[in-house]
């Protein structure tokens, strides 16, 4: 090989190296990176579209049930929250529900509901007021609050975003630093990410006494040192992003 044809190699080798990006080798999941090991929570986070002319019955439905498998110790789950969507995807019901045990406790759970004849009522019930429903399996970021009941009235919102993949830790990293920003007014309520479903996939729950609230608590951030970086640095994260402003229903133990 003559020096010349050399030296081009090394050339096209440098310029082929500004568009690989490295990847540092680690030895865990992202998941466990970015979760609280010691505690092993689990979330499923359920999105249910509602018949319009159903949504009262639903409710009442869920009123009825869902708090009673919430108090019962025999299930190793707890009901987080329950909502309507009042602004966002309509006639839409949003429950949230922690597993404390992880996927053992889940499907102890389910096991359980199986034999369960008024829950398998409830679900034949149910089925006939939804025009389609989703779900994912969510675990938490170590970083934000546990969800734990409170008073109302609130508002809440759920903002998702799809990240582009690879970048969970990239995120992860951004907002350990930023949450801080976000406890002033107690708005942070729970972070997670997704394992089973969509994947990539966060979603940030919020509290508010209002709208008005909301826009002024949002709008106050910005006067933090730091929170321009953050947005700066976690827009480009992100795919696709969405916000629900939803209403606790009567049994949800956030209100």
């Amino acid at each position: 090989m003559t020096s010349s044809s050399s030296s081009r190699n090394r050339e096209d080798s440098w310029f082929k190296s500004l568009f690989v990006r490295k990847v540092d080798p680690r030895k865990d999941a992202h998941s466990n990176l970015l979760t609280k090991n010691e505690e092993s929570n689990l979330y499923k986070i359920q999105f249910h579209n509602v018949k319009p002319e159903c949504l009262d019955s639903y409710n009442k439905l869920c009123e009825d049930v869902l708090p009673s498998i919430h108090a019962d110790k025999y299930y190793p789950c707890e009901l987080v929250g329950t909502w309507n969507t009042w602004y966002g995807e309509q006639d839409q019901a949003v429950h949230l529900w922690r597993y404390r045990g992880g996927y053992p406790a889940l499907t102890e759970v389910m096991n359980k509901l199986r034999q369960n004849k008024d829950f398998t009522a409830y679900r034949k019930e149910r089925g006939k007021m939804l025009l389609s429903r989703r779900n994912q399996l969510l675990l938490e970021f170590s970083f934000w609050n546990e969800p734990v009941p409170r008073e109302g009235p609130n508002i809440y919102e759920l903002r998702s975003y799809q990240l582009r993949p690879g970048t969970m830790i990239e995120w992860g990293n951004y907002w350990a630093r930023a949450i801080r920003y976000r406890q002033h007014n107690r708005e942070a309520v729970g972070g997670f990410f997704s394992q089973i479903g969509n994947l990539y996939m966060v979603h940030h729950l919020w509290a508010y006494k209002d709208l008005q609230s909301r826009e002024d608590t949002r709008n106050a951030i910005w006067n933090h040192d730091g929170w321009e970086e953050v947005v700066y640095y976690t827009v480009p994260l992100i795919q696709h992003m969405d916000s629900r402003i939803m209403i606790p229903t009567k049994a949800s133990p956030l209100q």
